[in-house]
């Protein structure tokens, strides 16, 4: 079930209703969130649910007396069904064109595996759980209800953020109630991801899958806006879903982690990763690179485990060398601020701190970090690499002719839209200003205005681009 599809907006409210209607019982409430959760996700395929169900019942039951061999079944179980369905078609296509450019003729039939939704998500959620009740940084638990709640939780089942359960589950655990202020916040959160998503993200498609779909048709400047309109397109996408999930959470009384602060206004790439995807570049740290050795040792290892975290990551995004490109290109953009020390620099502090716009210098960082990341996301939405050069290859042609209709004035003011807001939130507080008394009409008519783009924009429920990972 989509977020943005007219089944979801029929679910909601009665989950809602019904949800709090079992508030005086926490063991129904959890058990029809997990009935909830369910629905949602069988909405789409009923037949994967026996996936998350044979997820939540290994970790559960491995977990009730962890050891470092049950650990080990915990691992195997849950990678293998992630490799079989997610990677199984990759390597054997791999395998086949490898012998093929040495000469050697190959044939296999493949069993063509559908990829279930979300599966790469809630698989890192329940190891992680795993992992963590070994290393005695959690105790098992011993409701499997409240387990099943925690693994599938529907707001963030499909595409995150990924929770830990040392956050998200003993939430689950303990009595809810229902705070107005609460869910009035989740609302606005869940009105901006939709604008996010609806306006922002599928205005930005229509014109980047036009310029992906042949770039050498383009010239130059088309392929530029080609490019900046999918930078736009998925971080309106990714962080919109996140914001529908996180406030969709608030209604129930949940608390998710934020998966997004604001990336776009990073300095340096690895200011951009402590900002974008926070969730899976935290669970590649603890769980990763931090036991390969982390920062500790030569800068050689440093580097070695850096270039490791990447790649395993452009892999996680996707079954195509493309990811695995993307993620080669941001380590290479990571090394060296390793090398230079310099990549801790920006850790705490957020850009023009205590000032409405930033200095030449950080408008000049900004402008640069967005435009290799933007440079990277051409391999990340080509289908193949040699189709992600043609692309390159146009930009550096200089082909200079201007074909007007890519500057698109909708847009770009929705584009500017939002960049205005995320740059008023950018230190993590929402300006309080525009919620008092005296700006109840302002405020009504900014609602409605961004229910009417909504409306219009609204295409059926076109799909979240991180559903395919």
């Amino acid at each position: 079930m989509l977020f943005n599809s007219v089944a979801f907006f029929i679910f909601l409210p009665i989950v809602f209703g019904l949800y709090w209607s079992l508030r005086g019982s926490l063991r129904s409430q959890n058990a029809f969130l997990v009935a909830s959760s369910y629905i949602f996700y069988g909405w789409w395929d009923w037949r994967f649910l026996g996936l998350i169900i044979f997820s939540t019942v290994l970790d559960y039951c491995l977990s009730r007396n962890m050891t470092k061999a049950r650990l080990w079944l915990s691992l195997l179980g849950n990678l293998g069904v992630l490799g079989l369905f997610k990677y199984y078609n990759f390597f054997v296509d791999s395998w086949i064109n490898a012998w093929g450019a040495l000469g050697v003729e190959m044939h296999a039939s493949t069993m063509q595996i559908i990829l279930p939704v979300g599966i790469s998500f809630y698989t890192f959620q329940t190891l992680s759980y795993s992992i963590d009740v070994y290393r005695d940084r959690l105790k098992p638990t011993s409701d499997p209800i409240a387990f099943a709640a925690f693994v599938g939780f529907f707001p963030q089942l499909v595409a995150g953020p990924i929770e830990r359960a040392v956050k998200l589950l003993p939430q689950i655990e303990r009595p809810r109630t229902f705070n107005y202020n609460e869910a009035v916040s989740g609302l606005r959160l869940i009105l901006w991801g939709l604008f996010k998503k609806v306006v922002v993200a599928d205005t930005c498609a229509r014109y980047a899958d036009m310029i992906f779909s042949d770039p050498s048709a383009y010239s130059t400047p088309s392929l530029i806006m080609g490019a900046i309109y999918f930078s736009f397109q998925i971080y309106g996408d990714f962080s919109g879903y996140s914001d529908i999930a996180i406030g969709t959470s608030r209604l129930f009384g949940i608390r998710l982690s934020t998966n997004f602060k604001f990336p776009y206004f990073s300095r340096d790439i690895a200011e951009f990763w402590r900002r974008w995807h926070i969730s899976l570049s935290t669970w590649f740290r603890d769980y990763l690179y931090i036991p390969l050795g982390g920062s500790r040792g030569s800068k050689a290892t440093v580097l070695r485990n850096v270039a490791i975290i990447f790649l395993v990551s452009g892999l996680w995004h996707g079954a195509n060398w493309t990811f695995v490109v993307w993620g080669g290109v941001h380590a290479a953009l990571f090394m060296p601020l390793i090398l230079l020390g310099a990549n801790r620099k920006h850790t705490d502090d957020v850009v023009a701190q205590g000032r409405l716009l930033p200095s030449f210098s950080e408008a000049a960082q900004m402008l640069f970090t967005f435009s290799m990341v933007t440079l990277a996301w051409i391999f990340f939405r080509t289908d193949s690499i040699e189709l992600a050069f043609v692309y390159l290859s146009g930009i550096l042609s200089l082909n200079l002719e201007l074909i007007v209709n890519h500057f698109v004035p909708t847009a770009l003011i929705f584009i500017g839209i939002m960049i205005i807001v995320d740059w008023l939130s950018r230190t993590g507080e929402i300006p309080t200003w525009w919620l008092r008394e005296k700006f109840k009409p302002l405020r009504w008519a900014m609602y409605t205005l961004a229910i009417v783009l909504i409306l219009k924009n609204l295409q059926n429920g076109s799909s979240f681009i991180y559903f395919q990972f």
